[in-house]
């Protein structure tokens, strides 16, 4: 029987439309970008926000329950990533981090027709197989 993965779809956006995002504020295009999520029942978080939410996670709830919390702490204070991660955005279909291919796909297309219209940089879609993606750091 085959493995079924789960994809998400990440954008990269320039500075000012981050910003935006971030604090709800309009910005050109707005109406081209908030269609497609809606048409999908998706939304956007900021990776660095996921980031430091999962770093105030840990915190409260106890950092040895959190195996990547030393590196996702020293990941959001380093001045360069920071600014990476703000400027990076997954987006969730309702409500979940990862989601069937088919929605992956057709935000996939019309994120990436949009791109130059609305300050996207990147458009890039991703699947859970552990193959495909970096493993957790080693714990010290």
């Amino acid at each position: 029987m085959a493995e079924t993965w789960q994809f998400q779809v990440r954008i990269t956006v320039v500075p000012e439309l981050a910003d935006a995002l971030r604090a709800s504020r309009a910005y050109a295009g707005r109406d081209l970008f908030e269609a497609v999520l809606h048409d999908y029942d998706a939304s956007l978080k900021c990776q660095f926000d996921a980031f430091a939410d999962y770093v105030e996670e840990a915190e409260r709830a106890g950092r040895d329950r959190y195996p990547l919390y030393q590196w996702t702490k020293e990941t959001i204070a380093n001045p360069g990533k920071k600014a990476k991660y703000l400027k990076s955005f997954a987006v969730y279909v309702r409500g979940a981090e990862v989601y069937d291919r088919a929605s992956a796909d057709g935000l996939y297309a019309r994120l990436s027709a949009l791109a130059g219209q609305v300050s996207i940089e990147s458009v890039n879609r991703f699947d859970t197989n552990p193959a495909n993606n970096p493993q957790p750091p080693a714990r010290t």
